[in-house]
């Protein structure tokens, strides 16, 4: 049993950490002379946001399986890549682009979870909720697929906005510095190339394991079947456009995002197997 101040752990504590994290971020650029406090102030917040999500999780310790469980531990792995890069001396701008990334799946989880019945949470099949091997590798590949879309998202958005400097022809020492067009590209591309594969196992290990629960039955046209399948066939299409027809990396950006979006959609739809899910 957890000490009861570790029960008290709630939402806000770490969603406004991270939010205060991002606001120091842009002081350390809008403010030069308090880089250095900024920074630090930054790190400060944004590691007492990892520590408390951290502790939420452990505690609260939510499955994939319900919306905001899945949308919690995306958030956690993308703020243990923030809090990896300022210490790493990553550029600035992409933790002004991730924090917000961050932010928006804890408040998506946060009110997800105030929808969700109770006996969605308490009983979910075994293999979903990792007490099997091969349900905790179908959960984690499909949680590292999901960084890796939530990489190229970030990575598109800086990119189109890059591309809308340049065409503009926008004084580069008035705004916030980004990388090249070339290596967030390159970035973009190497996110889809390691995501794919991660969420065509963890699709084909749930669809070998799906018939042997009982809740399967009849579950196809659930909301988390359809866009997680609509996902991987953006997905496979992306794949196929970028290294089959050379698709142009700002039509590439825009297919990124939408692939984002289904993301959002089969993190936030209730599992078919899960009581109170999408049952017909």
């Amino acid at each position: 049993m957890a000490p009861s101040w570790l029960q008290n752990v709630t939402y806000a504590c770490f969603g406004l950490s991270y939010l205060l994290a991002w606001l120091l971020e842009w002081g350390a650029w809008l403010w030069p002379s308090g880089d250095r406090l900024c920074r630090w102030g930054a790190l400060g917040f944004g590691l007492a946001g990892l520590v408390a999500h951290t502790v939420f999780l452990i505690v609260r310790h939510p499955t994939p399986a319900v919306p905001d469980g899945a949308l919690l531990l995306l958030a956690w792995v993308l703020a243990l890549f923030y809090v990896y890069g300022v210490l790493h001396q990553a550029g600035r701008a992409w933790a002004l682009f991730l924090l917000p990334v961050i932010i928006g799946l804890v408040v998506l989880a946060g009110l997800v979870a105030r929808l969700e019945p109770a006996a969605l949470r308490d009983t979910v099949p075994a293999w979903i909720t990792g007490q099997r091997f091969w349900g905790a590798l179908h959960g984690t590949l499909i949680l590292l697929a999901s960084v890796g879309i939530s990489v190229s998202f970030v990575a598109s958005l800086m990119y189109l906005l890059q591309a809308r400097r340049l065409r503009k022809k926008i004084d580069p020492g008035r705004v916030l510095p980004l990388l090249s067009l070339e290596r967030l590209e390159l970035l973009n591309r190497r996110a889809i190339a390691v995501a794919f594969p991660l969420l065509t196992a963890g699709l084909l290990l749930g669809l070998i394991l799906w018939p042997a629960d009982p809740g399967s039955q009849h579950e196809w046209l659930s909301v988390k079947v359809l866009s997680t399948g609509a996902l991987w066939l953006v997905f496979g299409v992306l794949v196929y456009l970028r290294y089959g027809t050379h698709l142009p990396p700002r039509r590439l950006a825009w297919l990124s995002m939408a692939a984002f979006a289904l993301l959002l959609v089969a993190l936030m739809a209730a599992h078919p197997f899960a009581p109170g899910g999408d049952t017909p």
